[in-house]
């Protein structure tokens, strides 16, 4: 066998199991999504993991030391995904009343799906495991930052786009995005009631976007007045 053949067999070798580990690493990531999702965080074991993942519980650790740092990875790796999927939908959202319509889906999608209960689940578990505080701020910062563009620029040229911090509002919506599924558990009536007073902002905001110049200008001068006595 020529050196050049041997290098080549190497090489393949090499690749082959790169391929083998990123395979089990999907597979733990995933995994984990689902033990949170159906199990909660608190049986959240490399066992359980390993068990719904399909490969050896010495793997957890292989690939990622402990526990909390394949929830925490998981965690990323989770709203990546999410986010992803919904970014073309919130690219195309022109207005708030579109944005809370769209929110109203999302929340179905993802209530549906288990994915607001596992952060859920993760929020509950950082309060206990320090580790997953970074992980979960951060998966739920790729969801705000997604929000935070659609309501600079749904807001922008309205009455209110001078009075409102969207960096503030995104975290409010993303805060209320899970607060509200673990509410629905124990109220469903009273997170109905949330969702159509969500949505009875919008119809205001669609009223104030129809307002002819003179009119918005009205509402700007009274805004600014109001915001005036509030410092």
């Amino acid at each position: 066998m020529s050196a050049e053949t041997a290098i080549g067999k190497a090489a393949g070798g090499a690749k082959g199991q790169d391929a083998r580990s990123q395979e089990t690493r999907e597979k733990l990531l995933e995994g984990a999504l689902r033990t949170l999702v159906e199990q909660g965080i608190t049986k959240a074991s490399a066992r359980a993991i390993a068990t719904t993942a399909g490969v050896n519980q010495a793997l957890v650790f292989y690939h990622f030391g402990s526990v909390d740092e394949l929830l925490a990875a998981a965690c990323r790796h989770g709203a990546e995904q999410r986010v992803a999927r919904h970014r073309e939908r919130l690219g195309a959202v022109t207005s708030l009343t579109e944005l809370l319509a769209f929110g109203r889906e999302l929340h179905e999608e993802e209530r549906a799906a288990g994915h607001v209960a596992f952060l859920g689940q993760l929020l509950a578990g950082a309060q206990a495991h320090p580790r997953l505080v970074p992980a979960t701020a951060a998966g739920l910062d790729l969801w705000i930052a997604e929000i935070e563009q659609v309501l600079v620029r749904v807001l922008a040229g309205t009455p209110l786009a001078e009075f409102t911090d969207p960096a503030g509002l995104a975290r409010a919506v993303g805060a209320s995005f899970v607060g509200l599924e673990l509410y629905e558990g124990v109220d469903p009536a009273g997170a109905e009631a949330a969702f159509a007073a969500l949505e009875q902002l919008g119809a205001l905001m669609a009223a104030v976007e129809e307002l002819n110049p003179v009119a918005r200008r009205a509402v700007t001068y009274t805004l600014r007045r109001q915001s005036g006595r509030m410092r």
